[in-house]
């Protein structure tokens, strides 16, 4: 059994890719005080507002440093539906992306709410209001990943909703808290080996 060290700056984690292969059976959805409202097409400005929202606690960072017309071209792709979760009040606290852009399959390319609804419920309800749309006709695969970053619970959560595991990689990247694209105090359970940017120079 070996180490790998690494470097000062980046973040290393342990990515496990799930997949579902058969439609889950029909159960009775639970009452919510949470609804789902469809994005076609929403402004990069507010997608990434709700993205950094919901992910900022777990080091989401992707397409807050994608340059805007990349990221337009993925959220304005007839191939890829945007959820945000809306309380009561309409204030959202939670996300849901679906691709289907590869034929047959629908990853959920981001799934979350914000970290104060946790251990409330919600993400079962979530979940299954996800699946049963991913599970449309033509679609024989859902699958999503998570990783070491992710809440605790979520590797379970997906695996109790069905997704078996069938991939594990390691992942290393520059911490985004350096650069500037996330606050320093973000995730604050994942230490920051670095100076930020904006730092006084050591």
């Amino acid at each position: 059994m070996g180490l790998t060290r690494v470097p000062s700056g980046q973040i290393a984690a342990v990515v496990t890719s799930l997949e579902m292969k058969e439609r889950p059976r029909p159960a009775p959805l639970a009452p919510s005080p949470l609804r789902l409202v469809h994005w076609p097409s929403p402004s990069v400005e507010r997608y990434r507002m709700l993205f950094r929202r919901v992910g900022e606690p777990w080091l989401w960072f992707s397409r807050l440093v994608m340059a805007d017309k990349a990221l337009r071209a993925i959220i304005e792709d007839p191939g890829v539906e945007i959820y945000a979760v809306v309380d009561r009040a309409g204030i959202e606290i939670g996300m849901v992306e679906l691709d289907f852009r590869a034929e047959g399959q629908c990853e959920l390319a981001f799934f979350g709410l914000v970290p104060e609804l946790t251990g409330k419920g919600h993400g079962g309800w979530l979940m299954r209001q996800a699946l049963a749309m991913a599970w449309r006709s033509g679609i024989a695969r859902v699958w999503v990943h998570t990783c070491t970053l992710d809440h605790p619970s979520a590797l379970g959560f997906y695996q109790r909703h069905g997704f078996v595991p069938f991939a594990r990689l390691v992942e290393t990247f520059d911490d985004p808290r350096l650069s500037g694209a996330l606050p320093r105090e973000a995730a604050p359970h994942i230490p920051c080996l670095g100076p930020c940017l904006g730092d006084s120079k050591r």
